[in-house]
């Protein structure tokens, strides 16, 4: 899962980005309006944690343009503002969730998971195609009820391709939501062939019933076999 904060105060931008990196998550950083913006108009993410108060402008209006660009993020606010009306008009522009800080990491992790497991997974902590079944709360994989281990990336692209199954990724921006927004300047994406590799080898000799497919010229496609 791949997570955009947008927070001015580094030293609160970092504790957050290291914390959520512990928990596996994908992490992307913006310091302030502009630099938040131009993240969201190039990328796609699961949660967008945002600050309100920005240098060059507010979270709110970034809440406005992520409705304008028709965008799925799930977002939750952070902000030293308690007041209820800030929290009425972040839910009414779109929000999924308002923290206050100081917050405990814990508790912001947790929110993360909740509002990605509600809004994606239809409130399931599971997600199961055809006869494998993932478990994003302990990355865990199993087939039939069999365990199946991956290595981290395996099961990040697992993951990636699970939640969308049947539709069509291409590879940079599959290497974007496994290996982060940076990745976007490489010249070739030959680091993704060993692990597609190995994945595909683990699910055919587990009896998956299930197949990342190579679509020539465009990339790749979770299908049932």
């Amino acid at each position: 899962m791949k997570i955009l904060v947008v927070e001015d105060e580094k030293s609160l931008r970092e504790i957050i980005r290291t914390s959520l990196e512990k928990e596996r998550f994908i992490v992307e950083t913006a310091s302030d309006y502009n630099s938040a913006l131009i993240k969201l108009e190039d990328y796609d993410y699961d949660c967008i944690v945002l600050d309100i108060m920005l240098p060059g402008g507010s979270g709110f209006d970034i809440l406005s343009e992520i409705k304008k660009q028709g965008k799925k993020e799930n977002v939750i606010i952070v902000s030293a503002k308690d007041a209820w009306e800030d929290k009425v008009k972040g839910l009414d522009l779109g929000a999924d969730d308002y923290l206050a800080k100081p917050f405990h990491l814990a508790e912001l992790t947790a929110r993360i998971r909740s509002i990605i497991r509600r809004n994606n997974n239809n409130g399931d902590m599971s997600i199961t195609f055809n006869n494998v079944k993932l478990n994003p709360d302990n990355f865990t994989v199993s087939v039939n009820g069999q365990s199946l281990p991956l290595l981290r990336k395996e099961y990040d692209i697992l993951y990636y391709f699970i939640s969308r199954p049947e539709r069509l990724v291409n590879k940079s921006t599959l290497a974007e939501a496994v290996w982060g927004d940076h990745i976007d300047g490489v010249d070739n994406f030959d680091f993704i062939y060993a692990q597609m590799k190995n994945l595909r080898k683990k699910l055919k000799e587990s009896g998956a019933g299930i197949e990342i497919k190579s679509v020539y010229g465009f990339g790749y496609k979770l299908v049932e076999l």
